[in-house]
């Protein structure tokens, strides 16, 4: 498994893809890979029971009078040109790069809100054992930038709820920022990783990621 996750690797993978930098307003830790790698706590997954209604999403996200619920207040905060807003919060217009295959998307419909760290992932590494209420908040959590991200349909295909053991990006450009972000996601919200998982990571530290990683305080538990 751990092979396929490193397919594709070229010298662009050596060139450093930072996080994009912390507001003040917000606690963040910023660190390079290997140390965040550090602060995984390595676990066995627990697998059963899940089902998506454990994580109630998505609510009314940051703000609840503005009529748009979280899928669309992440659509507007990553729309690289802005759409347009009518009643009900119905977008149209806008441009998206989606960050799992570089592609530019201008219909909203054609994108997906996705889980950066997957939902059954998430239940599997630790929230399992959450209460619903913070199930709620890391299913809407906008946080932090990298936990949803709005991306192509196809790629979210490709992926399939798979971790980074048995798949990253394929984009050589994308995949050291999309395990930053990973690694980030874990950390924020306390989830473990199992063995595969982390010896992936640590081979891609080691590696060709020089990654900085923005690690910022989750919500209280």
């Amino acid at each position: 498994m751990i092979k396929n996750a490193l397919r594709g690797l070229t010298p662009l993978a050596l060139v450093l893809s930072p996080l994009a930098v912390p507001s003040p307003a917000l606690s963040a830790n910023v660190v390079m890979l290997p140390d965040a790698l550090a602060g995984l706590t390595e676990a066995t997954e627990a697998p059963d029971g899940f089902t998506a209604g454990a994580f109630p999403h998505w609510n009314a996200g940051l703000d609840p009078a503005d009529g748009c619920d979280t899928r669309s207040e992440v659509l507007l905060a990553e729309a690289v040109d802005a759409p347009a807003t009518g009643p009900g919060c119905a977008l149209t217009g806008g441009r998206w790069t989606s960050p799992y295959d570089g592609q530019s998307v201008s219909d909203p419909a054609a994108l997906s809100v996705d889980h950066l760290v997957p939902l059954a992932e998430a239940w599997e590494s630790g929230a399992a054992g959450w209460t619903v209420a913070r199930r709620e908040r890391f299913a809407n959590d906008q946080g932090a930038p990298a936990t949803l991200v709005a991306v192509t349909a196809r790629s979210l295909r490709d992926r399939a709820g798979r971790d980074p053991a048995d798949w990253v990006p394929a984009d050589t450009a994308r995949y050291c920022r999309y395990l930053g972000d990973w690694v980030a996601t874990k950390l924020r919200w306390g989830l473990s990783a199992d063995k595969d998982e982390v010896e992936t990571l640590k081979l891609f530290a080691d590696g060709p990621c020089e990654e900085t990683v923005v690690i910022r305080s989750s919500a209280s538990r």
